[in-house]
């Protein structure tokens, strides 16, 4: 089953303060801008093979380092830039859709840098609902408890980006219930796009400029997508975090990814596990509660380990960046450009780690 990763990172100057990545963007496909100027984003191809992902992943990023290194740029793997002055929009149809939308609150987005897994098409129903039972997954790299300074939540940008970016919002920015066929999810989108559309043109946004920027397929910004690349199902919850633990999450998700087209999925209680013979994900409220937990806990929530163990993951393996950065209500600019240095030569020490091993 071949599969991918996506990843963004924030890039500062030598003093750790936010700044665009120039022609960081320029040298290789696989390197693209993202929607806010000192943000990008790093993927790889689709791979047959975990081992092919760790090292095309691993190569990349080595390489990228390499050039930010000669540009006197760093790169950091952090959920939020912690604390900021005012992140600058890339003008796009797109973005000046949105904000027309989403109001003062499509801004929540600008802090935000994510991790992405793509999964090959197959039992698409199956991928889509076991996804969806994955997402308090997210925990195992929440990377920053901070928002603009304040300490938020033990996931800062699930929080933001979840309840305060989509609040008006919900069904385009939240994780949706399971589906019974893939028929169902695309009439979801098709309703979605619509209602979309409308509030857009509510807002004087000509039904031309709606259609030319946006269709069903792209209209939403859910944990799970489903995306005509490749094509695949994408799992979208995670912060940015070290390429080490991305792997690791990578590997433990497509190995749950490859079992269900060889084993029976069900929907049962409020419990959930992983076996060899069967995949059995709780009901969907009992999703949503680990969630929660998930996004103000993080791991540290014991009911939320217990679950994820059962599901496959081996949690006690996992360091989220966040447990480390968290300990206090409020952190200064200077600070963050600090934390943010400091974790930039935490991404440059796993890569090599990575390399060497």
């Amino acid at each position: 089953m071949q599969k991918s990763i996506e990843v963004e990172y924030w890039v500062v100057d030598q003093d750790g303060a936010l700044t665009n990545p120039g022609s960081l963007t320029e040298y290789s496909e696989f390197v693209e801008e993202e929607f806010v100027y000192p943000l990008l984003e790093l993927k790889t191809p689709p791979c047959e093979t975990y081992s092919a992902l760790r090292s095309t992943f691993v190569e990349q990023l080595a390489d990228l380092l390499s050039k930010a290194d000669e540009l006197g740029k760093v790169l950091v793997p952090l959920g939020t830039p912690i604390n900021s002055e005012s992140i600058e929009l890339r003008t796009t149809d797109r973005s000046r859709i949105q904000k027309h939308v989403l109001g003062d609150n499509f801004a929540y987005a600008k802090y935000c840098a994510g991790t992405h897994l793509h999964f090959e098409k197959r039992n698409v129903t199956d991928q889509l609902n076991v996804l969806t039972s994955l997402d308090p997954a997210l925990a195992l790299l929440n990377s920053s408890p901070y928002f603009r300074g304040d300490r938020v939540a033990n996931g800062a940008r699930a929080y933001i980006y979840r309840k305060k970016c989509y609040e008006y919002f919900p069904l385009h920015g939240q994780l949706w219930d399971y589906v019974n066929t893939v028929g169902q999810w695309e009439r979801q989108l098709d309703r979605l796009f619509d209602s979309f559309k409308e509030a857009s043109m509510k807002e004087g946004v000509s039904e031309n400029d709606i259609e030319a920027s946006f269709s069903p397929q792209d209209i939403v910004w859910t944990p799970v997508r489903l995306r005509g690349e490749m094509p695949t199902v994408e799992w979208r919850a995670p912060d940015t975090s070290l390429p080490s633990q991305i792997l690791r999450v990578a590997e433990e998700i497509g190995a749950i990814m490859e079992q269900l087209h060889h084993t029976e999925v069900r929907i049962e209680g409020d419990t959930g596990n992983v076996t060899d013979e069967r995949i059995t994900i709780p009901e969907f409220d009992t999703v949503l509660t680990y969630v929660e937990e998930a996004i103000h806990d993080g791991t540290e929530s014991a009911e939320l380990s217990a679950y994820l163990e059962r599901m496959g993951f081996d949690v006690q393996a996992y360091e989220p960046l966040t447990q480390k950065i968290d300990g206090r209500d409020y952190v200064s600019l200077d600070e963050a450009r600090k934390i943010r240095l400091q974790y930039g030569e935490r991404l440059k020490r796993d890569v090599d780690e990575l390399t060497q091993s």
